[in-house]
């Protein structure tokens, strides 16, 4: 009798200390390999392009591609292919996001060495997993009607803040100390989240709701 073919994984993270700790999680688990690693979507794609895995371990924020696009690229090209997103954000907005994407799993980067192999199992087997906290940001969605900017983090109100103020993102990176590629990906999340077309008719929402001073 032939033994039963381990999981084929592949790990997309940005974080190298991230894709190592996962890494030698799967080393742990007979049932699991390892078969590919990737930093960004573009990677990702690359990689499952060659790998084939059974199963994706999909960060959602990351440079150049983010993991919801690549998700939909990838299962696009290999329908089979399975996901569980690992990310650090429970919000409704990227649960629902990542369920329509194609994931299979979310899970919180909290998660337990024991959660994440049951996760994978399950998306192997086409079954959903969701961490509690995702479940629970799922029914505050239906339970109670958004408001406008709900789903803005901290730092998302801060980028809005400079930006109504007419900031170009290179004034913005300046006054928040952080890089132009990372304020560039918060005007990005904070146009879809607003459901605007750009910075003049996000600065205007922000104005008319009073979401800045």
């Amino acid at each position: 009798m032939s033994e039963t073919p381990a999981i084929r994984v592949v790990i997309v993270d940005d974080h190298p200390v991230v894709r190592s700790g996962l890494s030698a999680f799967l080393y742990a688990y007979e049932d699991m390999e390892l078969v590919g690693e990737a930093t960004n979507g573009e990677e990702a794609i690359r990689v499952c392009q060659e790998a084939q895995p059974d199963v994706v371990m999909m960060d959602l924020v990351m440079p150049n591609m983010d993991g919801f696009e690549a998700m939909r690229r990838i299962r696009e090209e290999s329908p089979q292919t399975q996901f569980v997103a690992l990310t650090s954000f429970p919000n409704e907005e990227f649960v629902e996001k990542a369920l329509k994407s194609g994931t299979t799993g979310y899970l919180l980067k909290t998660a337990s060495a024991e959660e994440l192999a049951a996760a994978i199992r399950s998306a192997y087997k086409g079954k959903t997993t969701l961490a509690p906290e995702a479940t629970e940001a799922l029914i505050r969605a239906v339970k109670s009607p958004p408001t406008v900017g709900f789903d803005l983090t901290n730092r998302e109100h801060e980028v809005l803040a400079l930006l109504a103020q007419g900031c170009s993102n290179r004034d913005i990176a300046d006054r928040l100390y952080i890089s132009r590629s990372t304020v560039q990906f918060h005007v990005s999340s904070i146009l879809s989240k607003l459901g605007v077309a750009n910075r003049v008719e996000a600065a205007a929402l922000a104005i008319k709701h009073h979401l800045v001073d």
